[in-house]
């Protein structure tokens, strides 16, 4: 493989540099298994496992990372020595209670935010989406899936254009082609595109589109509701034949903010807008004289929803900084009755 069409550049090399006079070799990580991983280097496709001092680490490599490899030569094997800097970094906070940040996918270059144009199209998960896209550095694109099976196309769209501010939009059926022209723009020459979206919005079924050949599997929706069960189980990183990477992710059921200040920044830059027009620069948007929030909802210049979208993740957000601050808390705690703890033992 040419580490050129896996997303090789100047700024990996130079990161490089210092390793290259060890016996080691790039590559970059296509596929994350609990115990180890596949990547990808000039020798072709490896597996390879973390070196001790990574496995404890806990900085991983994540799906997209550029990784340092040591080469057993005969085996197909490897093992991973460093992670390389990341130039983007999709993040969310760990699912359920554990509060702790998971990397879905790194070095992207665009995040396709998937919405099926069927009983699946929730504009308030694109909103969710577009603040973790935004953060993540990449540039974020909202791909409306099945066309073909949508009355009014037009009209989503416009519903889409409305919260994806400066965003780009397009309709694609994978079935009639509609729109894979328009998504293949931003692919080709080793960049790399990661789709996000919820289980059943065809995320696999567009990539098999882009390929020309049946890469991934699929499944059908039920068609009560519009979901679709797990095809893709593991996050992973797809060479097209006509160049390019995609970067196939299992639909997510659940998706918490990290630290996503700037993103909500970017994905509601309407609201923050309203937000500096305010009197007061503590406003509520409650009772205040001179709110702008308030007259912009009453004259219908803010939509409801939207506004109520803006704040229930900002209330996320303030949520997760008090548990972030109580298991740093925590955690102080506990280094202070370790080092106490070796201090008895040092004296007896």
């Amino acid at each position: 493989m040419e580490l050129q069409e896996l997303g090789w550049d100047e700024s990996f090399a130079d990161a490089f540099r210092p390793h290259a006079d060890h016996g080691f070799v790039p590559a970059r990580v296509a596929v994350e298994h609990r115990s180890e991983y596949v990547v990808y280097a000039e020798a072709g496709e490896l597996r390879a496992e973390l070196s001790g001092r990574l496995r404890f680490d806990g900085d991983h490599p994540a799906v997209g990372d550029w990784v340092v490899l040591s080469v057993r030569e005969g085996e197909g094997r490897a093992t991973i020595q460093a992670v390389l800097p990341r130039r983007s970094a999709f993040v969310r906070k760990t699912p359920w209670t554990e509060t702790r940040a998971q990397t879905l996918a790194a070095n992207v270059d665009v995040v396709f935010i998937v919405c099926g144009l069927d009983l699946n199209f929730n504009l308030r998960r694109v909103e969710r989406y577009l603040t973790l896209a935004w953060e993540s550095g990449a540039q974020p694109v909202v791909l409306l899936t099945k066309a073909d099976l949508c009355d009014d196309v037009a009209e989503r769209t416009f519903q889409v254009e409305s919260v994806a501010i400066g965003v780009p939009v397009h309709a694609t059926s994978a079935p009639t082609g509609e729109g894979l022209d328009d998504v293949r723009a931003y692919l080709g020459g080793g960049r790399t595109a990661a789709l996000l979206g919820s289980s059943g919005v065809g995320k696999s079924t567009l990539v098999n589109a882009l390929a020309g050949v049946e890469l991934l599997a699929t499944r059908e929706v039920r068609s009560a509701d519009g979901r679709g069960r797990h095809t893709t189980t593991h996050r992973q990183l797809v060479l097209l034949p006509g160049g390019g990477l995609v970067l196939d992710t299992p639909g997510m059921r659940e998706l918490q903010l990290w630290d996503a200040d700037q993103g909500i920044g970017a994905a509601f830059a309407d609201v923050d807008e309203l937000v500096a027009q305010c009197r007061f620069t503590d406003c509520t948007h409650e009772r205040e004289p001179g709110c702008a929030v308030r007259a912009a909802l009453a004259d219908g210049e803010l939509d409801r929803e939207r506004y109520d979208s803006w704040q229930k993740l900002q209330r996320e957000l303030e949520h997760l900084r008090v548990r972030q601050d109580g298991r740093l808390r925590s955690e102080a705690r506990k280094e202070r009755r370790r080092f106490a703890r070796s201090m008895r033992k040092t004296s007896w």
